[in-house]
């Protein structure tokens, strides 16, 4: 397991059964160190079960990042009903470190399996991440981000890309 999917294992498994917020590593490595939005998902039995993250960083570093979304993924998740003690031996976890999104003028640049997408418009924002399993298409990822955002397709919205390193 990657060291930083272990954090957000550590960060959940301790909120769950505490209810107290882990502290950072002292020894952080450097690439830690960044500033960068980032997913923490959450499965069990290979089906979805909580998911949340940041498109732009919001703390100091990656460390905190994922420590704050991977207990907003097992608890604040609006889909699902917050995580118990009893189920976390069945959970698994990604972590998906995000690069800064870049705004796309043509649709033809993007790649379902390469790129995650944000749909906008005005203060509706839907994301969805890369390489999901049944998501194939653009037209695909777009329909879903949109619907996520509120937003309908026959409206003027902005879509920009950015990738991920997945971790797990």
């Amino acid at each position: 397991m990657d060291p930083l999917v272990k954090l957000a294992k550590d960060a959940i498994e301790t909120y769950v059964k505490t209810g107290k917020i882990i502290e950072p590593p002292e020894d952080i490595p450097e690439e830690w160190k960044i500033r960068a939005g980032a997913f923490v998902s959450i499965k069990k039995n290979r089906q979805l079960r909580g998911c949340i993250g940041t498109i732009y960083p919001t703390t100091e570093n990656l460390v905190h990042e994922v420590i704050r979304n991977a207990i907003a993924a097992a608890t604040e998740d609006p889909r699902f009903l917050p995580v118990t003690e009893d189920e976390l031996s069945e959970l698994t976890y990604s972590v998906d470190v995000l690069s800064s999104p870049e705004k796309v003028r043509d649709l033809n640049e993007l790649d379902p399996r390469k790129y995650g997408i944000i749909v906008s418009k005005g203060m509706r924002k839907g994301v969805l991440l890369p390489d999901l399993e049944g998501v194939n298409t653009v037209a695909e990822q777009l329909s879903i981000a949109l619907m996520k955002a509120g937003i309908r397709e026959d409206e003027d919205f902005e879509v920009y890309k950015f990738t991920v390193k997945r971790l797990r």
